[in-house]
């Protein structure tokens, strides 16, 4: 197995730390976790498609230990799950020249993240390309300190990385939107959608989707993965 594979689907949960504990779901040669953070502003779910090995789930505690273990070993990799009495223990990771040990965990301590019901009416549908991509995550560089992105409508949709009603550092990024009917701003955390877009930039085209209820959603495809992320909004963050 390429290492990169593996690699690819962990950036894509973990968001640069925002998320460590998650059960990975191994089926019919598919990967797939879901997942909440800890600031429960943020749900999602990726899957791999082409991973070839046995059904099983698997209780990964610290995704950050398994990342440092990976270094370890090279690009190519064999897999192998260490089973006691029938239980699950460890992942084995090895190449030609060494080998890790991952110890798996209890299913039963890592948080089952809330199932998507009754989802509301996203009104608001905002294009995603690379530019938009380079161009906020540059923004959100610049302004290291700023905790939030807004979306707003001043006449047409907007982008907003630092959004004040006060005079303030900010970076405005206009979109191509639809006819949006949004009749209030939202804002949501600008780190972790920063990370979201680094972990698929190299999708080009998507779609950011936002309610007036205060709930974005976005999904990437691309090569073998599939990615979908949910988030809150950040209540009293202007």
């Amino acid at each position: 197995m390429n290492k990169s594979k593996l690699e690819r689907f962990i950036q894509k949960y973990s968001l640069g730390g925002a998320v460590d504990s998650v059960k990975w779901v191994v089926k019919d040669n598919k990967l797939m976790t879901s997942f909440i953070d800890s600031g429960r502003t943020l749900l999602g779910t990726v899957i791999v498609d082409k991973f070839n090995f046995q059904d099983a789930v698997l209780g990964v505690y610290s995704t950050s230990q398994l990342m440092r273990l990976l270094n370890v070993v090279g690009d190519s990799v064999e897999l192998e799950l260490v089973s006691v009495n029938g239980q699950s223990v460890s992942l084995r990771i090895s190449d030609a020249t060494a080998s890790a040990n991952f110890m798996l965990a209890d299913l039963s301590v890592i948080q089952d993240p809330p199932s998507m019901k009754n989802l509301p009416a996203f009104d608001t549908e905002i294009k995603i390309d690379s530019k938009f991509i380079d161009t906020f995550i540059k923004g959100k560089n610049a302004l290291a300190d700023v905790e939030t992105f807004t979306v707003l409508k001043n006449g047409e949709v907007k982008v907003v990385i630092g959004h004040s009603n006060t005079n303030s550092n900010k970076v405005t990024i206009p979109v191509e939107s639809n006819d949006s009917m949004m009749l209030d701003e939202q804002s949501f955390d600008a780190n972790i959608f920063k990370e979201i877009l680094s972990a698929n930039k190299e999708c080009l085209k998507a779609t950011l989707r936002v309610s007036d209820k205060g709930l974005a959603h976005v999904k990437f495809h691309v090569d073998d993965y599939q990615t979908e992320y949910y988030l809150t909004a950040l209540q009293g963050a202007v």
